[in-house]
């Protein structure tokens, strides 16, 4: 026999009485564990909340314990000796909206044994299940919907929606003024027939109406909204997007119109954007407007997807408008790499609503939203 033969031989015996020896250092039958140990409690269930605890192991030899999900769970110390070891647990939260589990294995002796950890899921990670009726564009998920089914009469779910309140002449000349949903009893923003009705309506010398804005906001998404738009000269409807940080200014913090139109020129409607080098005030706006037949008769379907690449416009599914991102990473040209916020609003008159005269025979009129959605990225 070669030396280096010899060495291999005792390695290998040496190997095998380490796995034939008992926590006390006696032979044991390797089909048999050897050793003891227990660990009080049996099981840990804990909450989504972060959790600290103690785990009591009784063992009668040393021992070893490793973790197998290490991203939200921990031990201390990681291993014993013969007696009750009080072990530290901690958990972190659980931000999601499953519940997770893990092991805990000890290892004594010649065996192994197994300690489960389960954590709760997290309830305000839970998203409500989306009705069957709502059609949700392939490769999104519903983030946030408001289908204003609510009792005809009432006011919009205000968790959603914040209200704009400013006086007539407060942009583009337009004669209304913005009241928060109603005035000395005559209401400008209510639910009827499971849709939202903003009312554009004279209260004493006033027009008053309803400017909306959602309470949260997103950076990409497909939103839309189902809408029917209001009849008469003077009228000017908006479904639309501001940034929350409007430390630019406009036209530098950047606008998306999904929706416009304005009532001389009846169905008719509009998608534009705004940004420093393309606006409509020197004349550079990137806009589009097309027939949309029925618009003030029947509801239709507005709809925005945003990307990193692109803004893309659709009427009733069908994209009529594209925006693309020059990639130059100028804000002049793509300030829309931020959180916006949705806007829903019936103005009356002004520059361009008001341009060709309004008929005030036209009031109380009227814009009618089936539902406002929007949709994530998986």
């Amino acid at each position: 026999m070669t030396v280096k033969s010899l060495k291999q031989g005792l390695l290998l015996l040496a190997a095998a009485t380490l796995l034939t020896t008992a926590c006390n250092g006696k032979p044991v039958n390797p089909d048999k564990p050897s050793g003891s140990l227990s660990f009080d409690p049996a099981a840990v269930s804990v909450s989504c909340e972060a959790w600290e605890g103690e785990v009591a192991v009784t063992a009668d030899c040393d021992w070893g314990v490793i973790v197998a999900d290490k991203e939200w769970c921990s031990v201390f110390p990681s291993g014993g000796i013969s007696g009750t070891t009080k072990l530290k647990l901690t958990i972190k939260e659980n931000p999601g909206d499953k519940d997770r589990t893990t092991v805990l294995t000890f290892r004594y002796g010649s065996a192994t044994k197994e300690l489960g950890v389960t954590q709760a899921l997290n309830p305000a990670a839970v998203k409500p299940p989306v009705d069957p009726t709502i059609r949700v564009p392939e490769g999104y998920d519903l983030d946030w919907n408001d289908e204003f089914d609510l009792p005809d009469g009432s006011m919009p779910d205000m968790a959603n929606w914040r209200f704009e309140s400013k006086p007539a002449g407060w942009v583009n000349n337009e004669r209304q003024t913005y009241v928060p949903g109603a005035r000395n009893g005559v209401k400008t923003a209510f639910v009827e027939g499971g849709a939202l009705n903003i009312r554009a309506v004279r209260d004493g010398s006033d027009v008053i109406s309803a400017r909306m804005y959602s309470k949260k906001s997103w950076t990409y998404g497909y939103m839309e909204a189902s809408i029917k738009l209001p009849k008469g000269k003077g009228t000017w409807p908006a479904f639309w997007m501001m940034p929350d940080d409007f430390s630019r200014g406009w036209p530098g913090c950047g606008e998306i119109d999904i929706m416009e139109e304005v009532g001389y020129h009846p169905n008719y409607t509009s998608s534009s954007i705004h940004c420093k080098k393309y606006y409509h005030a020197i004349g550079t706006q990137k806009t589009h407007e097309q027939y949309t037949a029925g618009a003030e008769d029947d509801f239709h379907v507005y709809a925005l997807e945003w990307t990193p690449d692109a803004l893309m416009f659709y009427v009733d599914g069908k994209m009529h408008f594209t925006y693309a991102n020059d990639k130059t990473g100028s804000d002049d040209t793509w300030p829309f790499d931020k959180n916006f916020y949705i806007i829903l609003n019936l103005a009356w008159g002004g520059d361009w609503g008001g341009s060709q005269g309004v008929d005030e025979n036209a009031l109380p009129c009227t814009m009618q939203v089936d539902y406002v959605r929007v949709f994530k990225k998986k």
